[in-house]
């Protein structure tokens, strides 16, 4: 395994790179992409912020150019809305496979949740895909996606 140094959040702002090969940014930091039009789905990205205290995600909306070229590269549709999905350096994981593998890496006592993924992805999935159909009726839609603060701006990959 290499070791890599630099990156998009160090102080000197020089790139990833690593045995010679300058690294793309879901390789450095795993990228929530999100349904940045649905309430909830805001909400969770807040939520998710203010417990990873190492800033180790990334994110973005689902809608946005930077959200469907991602998807595109990893065979994913855009067409097809999933609320939310991690590209984790080459690996995506979708529906409940995501949301346990954020909780993994948020503090404590979330990773603890992790230990789900010992359910069957079926079943697991089950649930995430009844929560998901009703996510919009529950919280509602929103005209255009959610406008970071100024705090997390940097986190935000933008068109």
């Amino acid at each position: 395994m290499a070791l890599c140094a630099g990156g998009p959040s160090s102080p000197s702002g020089k790139p990833v790179v690593c045995d010679g090969r300058r690294m793309t940014p879901e390789e450095v930091h795993p990228i929530v992409l999100f349904d940045g039009v649905c309430n909830i789905c805001d909400a969770s990205m807040s939520w998710i912020i203010a417990r990873d205290s190492g800033s180790y995600f990334r994110f973005a909306p689902l809608q946005s150019a930077v959200g469907g070229t991602l998807q595109r590269g990893h065979g994913l549709d855009p067409a097809e809305l999933d609320p939310l999905v991690l590209i984790d350096g080459r690996r995506v994981y979708r529906k409940s496979g995501a949301v346990l593998r954020v909780l993994r890496r948020l503090r404590w006592p979330y990773p603890l949740l992790f230990g789900l993924i010992a359910v069957p992805p079926f079943l697991r999935d089950a649930v995430y895909g009844w929560f998901a159909r009703r996510r919009y009726g529950w919280s509602g839609r929103k005209d255009e996606c959610m406008v970071p603060s100024a705090e997390v701006r940097d986190r935000f990959l933008v068109d």
